[in-house]
């Protein structure tokens, strides 16, 4: 896809970090963007500020993880723009901490919004993509920890391998139709995403602030001190838009987590390897 002029973006994740700087992105090749975000006030300043950039907009405030919240946005955005172009999957959240000991509430949290979410968009508006047959792009945003899991992020790094596994699935099906598919991994970026406990609903428990998460507040540092220095959402953006006129699956967005990429298919490989030295079972 490289005609974007007039066409319509939906960002779930758009009032801020990444999906804001891809709807504003889409924003500037022409298209109309509908910005889908759990934080209603958030959203509609989103909205406003490209507005007064003269990129035509609306937001949608809705919990991606209620499939009925996020049907209810998407009618609004067909009503609106009439036909969805390209749909980035892109609200996240996350929660630290060892395996055994993160409450099965967050579990819940974290799959509902990074991999039902994901669901959710793709089941409502890829049937739609497809009827109207002309040229789209899915965007799903993973992580590098969705290619090479971190330690204290197992429901982050499950739902993001998910995401990739997903995106890879639905290249396959997609092959041959107007629509591409990319997954995002980005490193670290510029966001806000350490602090997304503030938007927890309360059927999973209701907010919760960083500083209250005492049991991981050395983690939380080096965090916050790497997503300060990382790269710009915008800089993001645009690594998507070529992936998107590229037709390339994979977004990658620092060239130093390549390695730890390379470690894992390294470790895939041994296994592979162990093969050659192991007696095989006879067929019978």
């Amino acid at each position: 896809m490289k005609d974007f002029t007039g066409k319509v973006a939906v960002i779930t994740g758009g009032a801020g970090g990444i999906g804001f700087a891809m709807a504003r992105a889409f924003g500037q090749r022409g298209m109309k963007v509908a910005i889908v975000d759990v934080e209603a006030e958030t959203c509609t300043q989103a909205v406003e500020a490209l507005r007064r950039e003269g990129i035509e907009g609306i937001g949608c405030a809705c919990d991606v993880s209620d499939r009925g919240s996020l049907a209810e946005a998407a009618a609004k955005i067909f009503a609106t723009f009439g036909k969805v172009h390209i749909l980035c999957n892109n609200a996240g959240v996350s929660r630290a901490g060892p395996i055994e000991t993160i409450a099965s509430s967050d579990w819940d949290w974290v799959i509902g919004v990074n991999l039902k979410g994901l669901v959710h968009g793709l089941q409502l508006f890829l049937s739609h993509m497809k009827a109207h047959g002309e040229e789209g792009h899915i965007v799903n945003t993973a992580s590098i920890n969705g290619v090479a899991g971190a330690p204290l992020a197992g429901p982050y790094s499950a739902t993001k391998f998910a995401a990739v596994g997903i995106s890879e699935v639905l290249a396959a099906e997609l092959q041959g139709t107007p629509i591409g598919v990319s997954v995002l991994c980005p490193s670290w970026v510029k966001t806000r995403m350490l602090d997304n406990g503030r938007n927890r609903p309360a059927r999973f428990g209701g907010p919760i602030q960083l500083d209250a998460d005492k049991a991981n507040a050395e983690r939380n540092m080096r965090y916050a001190a790497a997503l300060a220095g990382g790269l710009d959402p915008a800089d993001v953006a645009e690594l998507v838009i070529g992936a998107i006129e590229a037709q390339r699956l994979f977004v990658f967005t620092h060239a130093d987590t390549r390695a730890a990429v390379e470690r894992c298919h390294e470790l895939m490989l041994q296994g592979f390897d162990a093969l050659g030295r192991t007696p095989q079972p006879r067929a019978g």
